[in-house]
């Protein structure tokens, strides 16, 4: 099976609100996006069409369906001001050994690499539930440009020998690997996962390493049908 085909996009996004330039227009013009976890069949059209069929668009917030705010989205519209020069795309760090898992040749070839690894001095990879992303700092990055090139994501898929599953978010954990300053990481209380399945799958040794998330939760994220708490 080819990389083209194991890295898919998983949000099929539909355009549910904007933010109000109107009530704010000292604010760049914002757009949030949200969608089902529904499996695409070209990994990157709908990169490249979220930039090309938003050209006036410069950010847009895409999350998933399953998750629910305990803040106002306004206080995650101003993460923007926090990206870094160089930095696209705001994502949290996965909260389970999904990648310690996807990676485990190259972990195995190299016993002191910091892929898949817990946080803080690990690598996990990403979680795509909640994205924030630059269009206009997409567009003008080359090296976003070239990543997104076929021979360059079999490059990289074959340095990490790496087949994913998860679409989208393997597509970012894998050039995060590369090119973590193209990333802002969100904290993990914006993406608060919930899901535990790799805890009863072989990891439980290592799980809560993953799993552990400090502070104010500000989105759960109930991934993997799990129940999101109550008020």
């Amino acid at each position: 099976m080819s990389t083209m085909s194991t890295i898919t996009w998983i949000c099929n996004c539909t355009e549910v609100l904007a933010a109000s330039q109107a009530s704010n227009p000292g604010r760049r013009q914002r757009q949030l996006h949200q969608g089902p976890e529904a499996r695409g069949t070209g990994p990157f059209r709908n990169l490249i069409l979220m930039n090309s069929s938003f050209p006036k668009i410069l950010q847009i917030i895409q999350l998933d369906l399953d998750l629910k705010f305990k803040t106002n989205i306004r206080e995650l519209f101003e993460e923007f001001d926090s990206f870094l020069p160089g930095a696209i795309i705001g994502i949290a760090r996965e909260m389970q050994p999904v990648y310690r898992h996807t990676f485990w040749q190259f972990r195995h070839e190299n016993p002191q690499t910091r892929v898949g690894g817990p946080p803080p001095e690990g690598l996990p990879g990403f979680n795509s539930g909640v994205m924030l992303l630059n269009l206009e700092a997409m567009r003008q990055s080359p090296l976003y440009s070239r990543l997104l090139e076929p021979a360059q994501v079999q490059q990289l898929a074959d340095k990490y020998h790496f087949r994913g599953h998860l679409g989208d978010q393997d597509f970012f954990t894998m050039i995060g690997m590369e090119h973590p300053k193209l990333f802002h990481v969100l904290d993990c209380t914006w993406n608060r996962q919930l899901c535990t399945w790799w805890r009863d799958h072989g990891y439980s040794d290592v799980f809560e390493a993953y799993f552990r998330c400090e502070g104010h939760v500000k989105i759960y994220h109930g991934n993997c049908n799990t129940p999101i708490p109550e008020d």
